[in-house]
């Protein structure tokens, strides 16, 4: 049987070890190791074999992807389980086949080393009466994915508490980087040391939450965005999760983590099987590269959104719950007027949808509202070019509504009483058959009647006390796939229909999720500062193009700080750009600038889309980012000041990411009014008036090799806080 596989892909290497028909165990994930020979990978087998020194067991521990206690592993168990009685708690697999690329290795034979990209291993323990698929592939940008699944293969049933995959990472791995947050303020990054004992971020909330983990990362020291070496971990599940660091008192290390299910909610009758979330492994010299790999398996995807995301209007913030017919189709002329391609109707549309305490599941048109249905607002926006698109929050319901007072039961809960309501509704159990025809058959009936080309899909609360009635049985994870089942069977029948993963804002971003939908709503918080951060965060998961990210009005609805009209523009550019205004209250002038930053949005769009993406490492006081094409003919870039520097002027700044041998000609971004503050470097022009009060007229560009402005760069124009300036770089 084969002893050893290599894999490599896109500068990644992972060699996993096989020896003695055990569970597969990587040897090596990093970076590519070049021509090895049969010899070499059994020599790095050999050499990773820990000693027995200090106490442990008496022979060396070996760490499989799924870790077993019978090894000698003290750490977190892969599976944890087990039958009536507490008995198969701890198995022993051993490996029955192994498949490299989909051949499969005879019983028997040693081939030793086989190079592959997917590897399929399957194990037993007859004593336990369990059979154990793991799978392992490198996929598109080196990016590392896994997943197992447990079979009972007994009468009896076996209950399922948990199945966690781990990656081990090297000792020089002494730090940590995950994220925080909170509604409206997510992906908030945090530090803390890699030692002795577990860093467990679970999510018990039945979404991905504003403060997950994202990617948990391990690093080496003072780890950057260009600097260092980084290990970083996902998983792809949009329900209750976990990812974990752990580092023994023996001195192993890894990161991992998996789906985090609930007491007694799988439990495995004969034959019956459990699959695990994919755990995503991202590798890196910095955390770019990390962020690199995610993005090129994103966009390899074949159903990955086209780079012509449409520019889009979402109309909540200019009439939340008041639809008034007149009100929306001027802000659709407005919008079409100055190069909106798709308007959103949000919530309010439905039932007795007035306010957020009723109608909640009542998936009709309100005819006290709408008397002739969506039909003239739908003509009307379709009319002038623009696509439409309709909110729903399909797994969400008010107590007062219709669906609720005739199917109590479809209501989540567990035990005699309700859970504590949360935007004043509950969750609808979709795991219940009759339940989930009936939001199915509501949307595609709204799909029928309306030419809707986007669904802004939300899911507003957490799911608390989330059991099926009468039992009280947990619902979570039956829940979980329910939606993922809705989803696929409406992008099954719709082709082309687009679906935004909204949860609060961003409270549900992962790749579970963004299996089935088109982008995310990273924050209800549209405030450019505070998004700054966010869509900067977001990315070392996500590529622009998947993050929703809007012009704001001039008052943040969510903050009540206010700021100029460039600096919410230059913000919005980096992701998937719309507009989240009144637009009847805009000036002609901002209606202006809206549409030239628009032109400038289209003009750019497909390399947003498709470029790699660099930040730059600079002080707290600046956001710096760019986008460089991928043959490196053109690169956009953004110096955002969110804060006063603790000296004057900053200095140069440097724009990485370019072709080295390569000449570029940098020349700012001149729409509408210059940043507040701005003092402009001889490079940029004559300052001879102070600070500006309009752009310069002459050449404000400067032409170096791509060398020089990664090593050297340019010095760095002063503005004030909460100003942006940026540049577009073209290869001469």
């Amino acid at each position: 049987m084969t002893a050893s596989v290599l894999m490599r892909r896109d500068g990644v290497a992972v060699v996993l070890d096989l020896t003695g028909g055990q569970l597969p165990a990587i040897v090596h994930w990093g970076a590519d190791l070049g021509p090895l020979t049969d010899g070499d990978v059994a020599s790095l087998v050999l050499a990773s074999v820990r000693t027995t020194d200090g106490n442990p067991v008496d022979v060396a521990v070996r760490l499989a992807i799924t870790p077993q206690q019978e090894a000698g592993w003290t750490g977190r168990p892969g599976l944890t389980g087990h039958r009536a009685g507490g008995t198969d708690w701890s198995p022993r697999f051993v490996t029955a086949s192994v498949s490299v690329d989909g051949v499969t290795a005879p019983a028997g034979t040693d081939p030793g080393t086989v190079e592959g990209s997917t590897v399929v291993v399957t194990a037993e323990d007859p004593n336990a009466c369990l059979t154990l698929v793991i799978e392992v592939e490198l996929c598109a940008g080196g990016l590392l994915r896994s997943r197992a699944t447990v079979t009972n293969d007994a009468p009896t049933s076996y209950q399922l508490d948990e199945l966690v995959l781990a990656y081990p990472v090297p000792s020089i791995a002494t730090e940590l980087l995950d994220f925080a947050g909170r509604w409206a303020l997510e992906r908030v990054p945090q530090r803390s040391p890699f030692s002795v004992g577990s860093h467990v971020r679970e999510g018990r909330k039945g979404r991905t939450g504003p403060d997950a983990a994202t990617v948990l990362h391990a690093m080496t020291p003072g780890s950057s965005f260009r600097d260092g070496e980084a290990w970083g971990v996902h998983v792809a599940w949009s329900g209750n999760h976990t990812h974990y660091a752990e580092r023994l008192w023996t001195g192993e290390q890894v990161i991992g983590g998996g789906e985090l299910l609930l007491p007694g909610e799988v439990s495995l009758a004969a034959a019956e099987s459990y699959t695990s979330p994919w755990l995503y492994g991202a590798y890196g010299r910095g955390l770019d590269q990390c962020a690199g790999r995610f993005h090129t398996f994103l966009r390899a995807r074949p159903h990955h959104p086209s780079t012509e995301r449409p520019v889009t209007l979402n109309v909540w913030e200019a009439v939340y719950f008041d639809h008034d017919l007149p009100t929306l189709l001027e802000l659709a002329d407005i919008a079409a007027g100055i190069g909106v391609e798709r308007y959103v109707l949000d919530d309010g549309w439905f039932g007795s949808r007035r306010d957020d305490y009723s109608g909640l599941g009542d998936w009709t048109v309100s005819a006290d509202v709408w008397p002739d249905g969506l039909h003239p607002l739908v003509d009307h926006v379709t009319g002038l070019g623009m696509q439409f698109g309709l909110w729903f929050e399909p797994e969400m319901v008010n107590v007062d509504s219709d669906v609720a007072r005739a199917h109590p039961d479809w209501v989540m809960a567990t035990g005699d009483r309700l859970p504590l309501e949360s935007r004043h509704q509950q969750v609808i159990n979709l795991g219940i058959p009759d339940c989930y025809a009936y939001i199915r058959d509501a949307i595609f009936a709204m799909l029928a009647e309306y030419d809707i080309s986007y669904i802004k899909w939300d899911h507003n609360r957490d799911l608390v006390d989330a059991g099926t009635q009468p039992s009280g049985r947990p619902g979570v994870h039956e829940q979980t796939l329910a939606v993922y089942r809705l989803m696929d069977e409406i992008k099954a029948a719709h082709p082309g229909l687009e679906i935004e993963s909204c949860s609060s804002g961003g409270a549900r971003v992962d790749l579970g999720i963004l299996e089935r939908t088109d982008r995310v709503w990273v924050s209800d918080c549209i405030d450019p500062h505070d998004r700054q951060h966010m869509l900067q965060w977001t990315g070392q998961l996500l590529p622009p193009e998947l993050m929703g990210s809007h012009i704001a009005s001039g008052i943040s609805h969510t903050t009540g700080r206010s700021h100029d009209f460039g600096f919410r523009a230059a913000t919005a550019l980096f992701g998937h750009l719309g507009i989240e205004w009144d637009l009847r209250q805009a000036s002609d002038v901002e209606r202006e600038g809206l549409a030239a930053w628009i032109a400038f949005y289209k003009q750019w769009r497909d390399l947003l889309g498709s470029g790699t993406v660099v930040r730059v490492d600079t002080d707290d006081s600046q956001v710096a980012k760019g986008v460089v094409a991928a043959d490196g003919s053109a690169a956009l870039f953004s110096f955002a000041s969110v804060d006063r520097p603790t000296v004057v002027q900053r200095g140069r700044v440097r724009f990485p990411g370019l072709d080295p041998d390569r000449r570029y000609r940098v020349q700012p971004v001149m729409i509408g009014r210059p940043p507040s503050g701005l003092r402009i470097p001889p490079w940029m022009g004559d300052d001879v008036n102070g600070r500006l009060t309009a752009w310069p007229t002459g050449d404000s560009s400067i032409t170096l090799p791509g060398r020089m402005l990664e090593w050297v760069g340019l010095m760095d124009p002063p503005v004030n806080p909460d100003q942006a300036l940026l540049y577009v770089l073209t290869a001469c």
